[in-house]
């Protein structure tokens, strides 16, 4: 379980076919603490833009998860570039930590698309495209994530949302240098989807 509140942007160094998945590594000094309980061990869970992955490998800040078939098909994460690709990193949540964001859960529902971005500086709001599927999911003023990052919606159509950013989200994520036409994961809130599956349930009995 994850808070959608990003603790690092790091760059993807290498990426090693594994057929039929990928070893993607990262660059993370900060999730190092030698000799503390803060410091990340093999088989820990990190989100990598909101998609939950296993540690599997460390060599000192450098850190390699592996992403099965499906995990590449359904986010982003099969478009990434070694030595060019920026990613939101984020590790699980431990007992009696704060809850700043949302429940996370690190299970990407869909991919959408930047399909408008209109800068305010210092801010920006910017518009996604969402699965229709989804839509019911998501609310005005409700939660959202967008490649791992948890935000608050402004307003929902039948296939899109808009979020409106602070400079702190456009500066730390990668969301600052985000492009129209530039394809995010995307995870409804765990809250909404067990209402719209009760609601289902009670229709049809």
């Amino acid at each position: 379980m994850f808070t959608g509140l990003i603790e690092t942007l790091a760059m993807v160094t290498e990426i090693q076919d594994e057929s039929p998945g990928k070893r993607i590594t990262v660059e993370a000094p900060m999730f190092r603490s030698p000799g503390t309980k803060e410091d990340t061990r093999i088989g820990d869970s990190v989100a990598i833009n909101g998609c939950c992955l296993t540690v599997v490998e460390i060599e000192g800040v450098f850190f390699t998860f592996e992403a099965g078939e499906e995990t590449l098909r359904r986010t982003n994460l099969g478009a990434l570039v070694a030595g060019s690709s920026r990613v939101n990193l984020e590790r699980a949540l431990a007992v009696g930590d704060r809850l700043g964001g949302h429940y996370v859960s690190g299970h990407v529902d869909a991919t959408g698309q930047l399909i408008e971005r209109v800068d305010d500086p210092p801010w920006a709001n910017l518009k996604f495209s969402l699965p229709r599927e989804f839509s019911v999911q998501v609310v005005p003023k409700g939660s959202i994530t967008v490649d791992g990052i948890s935000l608050t919606v402004v307003d929902v159509g039948d296939d899109f949302f808009t979020v409106a950013l602070i400079p702190h989200t456009l500066e730390v994520t990668t969301l600052g240098t985000r492009k129209v036409g530039d394809i995010v994961n995307l995870e409804t809130d765990l809250l909404a989807k067990y209402v719209q599956r009760s609601l289902e349930h009670r229709s049809d009995t």
